[in-house]
């Protein structure tokens, strides 16, 4: 019988694409069968909080290989299971679980990168959590992510002009990414963290207006197209938008929007894993991709490609 590797997948679409690509890069370094844990990380309060955090890979060309019951800690009783688990694991020759751990340096939590799968000796049967979001743990394999990634056929919505419009300009990709520290239920009235939100959202616009200047200095006729989480209340994010003309990307959908990505031509990619994703993916080989040098979405430094240009 083949070893297998299970992967919990949890949060939103951008962070489940790396948890998957992780997961499917090391399944292939240790010849490990994957297979994926769909309701685990979705039972836990805190993926409760977002309306936009469920579970999507099965809307993506992805083989839906899924973990049978037995095999997941998707209730109260597992849970406990699993901490008792984890914790005898520190003791085992041959490890069972592959948890990212994160440490505090000034009081910030950051990933620890350090893990060497080559010095370690894996059960036949591999339980990995965590977001790993370094795209050196997966860039070998791009190609196969293009092809996977895709979204089915039957969900998309192949009149959408905006396909053309991206396809036929010189189009630039700006994503927004507002309500950051705010959009959970119980935080949406926080006074404290909607200010942080809203700080967030204004660093990101710097970013952007300057990225603007950089992309005008490069590009003929450049037609920008902006994508957001939430476009209430826009004009007071416009109103700061050092550009006049711009196409508003509202389709409502979040895999409808992932899809348009692979139109864009260029990238002024906003802190968010969702673009971070979407420009990665785009095949244009004369592309641009912008990306801040102050702002880091992840707890993991490795974030950002290198070969992205920092503004």
């Amino acid at each position: 019988m083949k070893n297998k590797l299970i992967v919990e997948i949890s949060e939103g679409l951008g962070n489940q694409l790396f948890m998957y690509a992780h997961a499917y890069a090391l399944s292939k370094k240790l010849s490990y069968d994957l297979i994926i844990d769909n309701t685990s990380g979705y039972s836990k309060k805190k993926n409760h909080l977002r309306p936009h955090q469920k579970f999507m890979l099965d809307c993506l060309n992805i083989n839906e290989n899924f973990a049978e019951s037995h095999l997941k800690y998707d209730t109260s009783l597992k849970k406990i299971l699993k901490k008792i688990l984890i914790y005898m694991d520190n003791f085992s020759s041959k490890k069972k679980y592959l948890i990212e751990k994160t440490i505090k340096i000034n009081n910030q939590k950051t990933v620890n990168d350090n893990i060497n799968v080559n010095n370690i000796k894996f059960s036949n049967l591999l339980y990995v959590q965590g977001n790993f979001e370094n795209y050196k743990f997966f860039e070998n394999f791009r190609d196969d992510f293009i092809k996977i990634f895709k979204p089915k056929n039957s969900l998309l919505n192949f009149k959408n002009p905006l396909i053309d419009s991206l396809k036929n300009s010189n189009s630039v990709s700006i994503h927004i990414r507002r309500n950051r520290f705010s959009d959970q239920r119980r935080l949406s009235n926080d006074v404290a963290n909607i200010e942080k939100s809203n700080a967030f959202t204004n660093q990101t616009i710097n970013y952007i207006n300057n990225s603007i200047k950089y992309i005008n200095d490069r590009l003929s006729n450049p037609k920008f197209f902006i994508w957001s989480n939430d476009f209430n209340n826009f004009n007071d994010i416009s109103n700061k938008i050092k550009i006049s003309d711009y196409t508003l990307v509202k389709s409502n959908d979040v895999i409808d929007d992932f899809y348009l990505f692979a139109h864009s031509k260029h990238f002024i990619v906003g802190p968010s894993s969702f673009h971070w994703w979407g420009a990665w993916l785009n095949e244009n080989p004369d592309k641009i991709c912008l990306r801040p040098a102050n702002i880091n979405p992840s707890n993991n430094k490795n974030f950002w490609p290198e070969n992205w240009i920092t503004i």
